[in-house]
């Protein structure tokens, strides 16, 4: 008898909050840091939502509720999601999550037994991929091309769907790349799907960014493709719209009322349920007309700063960006940059167990917060299967736009700092 189940190792974190420990550090032995690692707006919430959670706990609304969520909440979503998706959703089919990342995790609890497989994209959400061994089921990384702005073919999907495939994740607007799926690419996905996979398939489609695109473009759900919605979970939640990171209110749109009653279950397994004055708040943000225009101004902000920032990159030497056409990310490519500062023959060089762990994106990554003070992410931490020889840092804009820029101008230092990166090498503050 061992004290740990031995499933307890199979689960892997986030390395957006993985590197919140280095960080600490470097600013407490060297300077502050320009942090540009966490996919969080830097907006306040609008007042009027919290306006709404005051007035709400002003009225002790904070005691137990419905584990499945606030009936006046599933209904202001249900609506929201008939009319934006144009389909026809009750507020039977809505649970409320504290979040977005548990329906991720439960999907694969509630569908995949031992062996199943799971298709997701990499680079992708990270938690994708670290639930996936926890519940003994199969990773199947979907590789993202940055020719094809980090989509896919309709035949690359194809290629990975077997009969064991059980679960199917989408993303777009895409965390970390940007990536936004016209109606046509949907179109052509579904028909696969509908072609190759059985109905007990489910699609889990996280719509997190729904509302944070650029240059006109429009979002499309895979639920709205003929014959999807049966298939479909619709996930999406508060947090990156409204700038509530902190309020934890996600929620997801099951295909029927008996998978969503099994989700409810599981609320009530792990949460009880989700404080009923930030569930109020909620609806207030859906329905309100004061939203959109908040909402608005900070998407404007975001494709503000996304122009500027692009532009910055791209003249930096070794580094090159596609423009991404939503969330509030760049990922840009920094192969040259690796190859020039002979990152990928010390990578080559380290022992097995030692390439496990990192990257030479991600060696980049370390010795650009220890030695030049700011903080990025390396792409393997969107998804490590198969990512090796791909070399990108994902940026978040959610800063002010002079914080970007000096982080820019870090990143540029970084990558021409010969010496200092043999020097870092020497003496490796990031290892314990």
């Amino acid at each position: 008898m061992t004290l740990y189940a031995e499933r307890t190792f199979k689960i892997d974190t986030e390395n957006a909050f993985k590197v919140g420990p280095h960080i600490v550090k470097v600013e407490k032995e060297w300077a502050p840091v320009v942090k540009l690692n966490l996919g969080e707006p830097d907006f306040p919430v609008p007042s009027h939502i919290k306006d709404e959670i005051k007035r709400q706990l002003d009225l002790d609304n904070t005691h137990y509720c419905d584990p499945q969520g606030l009936l006046s909440l599933r209904e202001s979503i249900a609506r929201q999601v008939s009319q934006t998706r144009k389909l026809e959703v009750g507020p039977q089919q809505v649970v409320v999550f504290p979040g977005g990342k548990p329906p991720i995790g439960l999907a694969q609890q509630v569908y995949c037994n031992q062996g199943d497989e799971v298709i997701y994209p990499s680079p992708g959400f990270p938690i994708y991929e670290s639930f996936i061994r926890y519940v003994d089921a199969v990773p199947v990384p979907l590789h993202l091309d940055e020719a094809s702005d980090f989509t896919f073919s309709p035949e690359q999907l194809a290629e990975l769907i077997t009969p064991k495939t059980k679960l199917i994740y989408l993303n777009f607007p895409s965390n970390p790349t940007g990536g936004v799926a016209t109606r046509e690419l949907l179109e052509s996905i579904a028909e696969v799907i509908l072609e190759r996979c059985s109905e007990d398939v489910r699609v889990y489609s996280d719509e997190i960014y729904e509302n944070i695109l650029f240059d006109g473009l429009s979002h499309h759900s895979i639920a709205s493709m003929p014959g999807m919605a049966s298939r479909s979970i619709i996930a999406s939640g508060f947090s990156k719209t409204y700038a509530w990171t902190g309020g934890r209110i996600g929620y997801a749109v099951f295909p029927n009322t008996e998978e969503a009653e099994i989700f409810k279950t599981l609320n009530i397994n792990y949460f009880s349920c989700v404080p009923p004055y930030n569930q109020e708040a909620a609806r207030v943000a859906l329905e309100n007309t004061l939203s959109k225009t908040a909402v608005g101004q900070m998407v404007q902000t975001f494709e503000k700063r996304r122009d500027e920032i692009l532009e910055a990159l791209n003249q930096v030497e070794g580094i090159s960006c596609r423009k991404p056409g939503g969330a509030f990310y760049l990922f840009p490519n920094i192969s040259e940059v690796c190859s020039k500062l002979e990152l990928t023959e010390f990578y080559s060089a380290l022992s097995e167990s030692e390439k496990k762990e990192t990257s030479p994106a991600g060696i980049f990554q370390m010795f650009a917060l220890y030695e030049h003070q700011v903080a990025v992410l390396d792409r393997r931490s969107f998804g490590s299967l198969g990512s090796e020889g791909k070399h990108y840092l994902r940026l978040s804009t959610a800063s002010e736009i002079e914080v970007l820029r000096e982080g820019v101008q870090r990143l540029k230092n970084a990558s021409e700092d010969q010496a200092g990166l043999k020097r870092f090498l020497e003496r490796r503050p990031d290892l314990p």
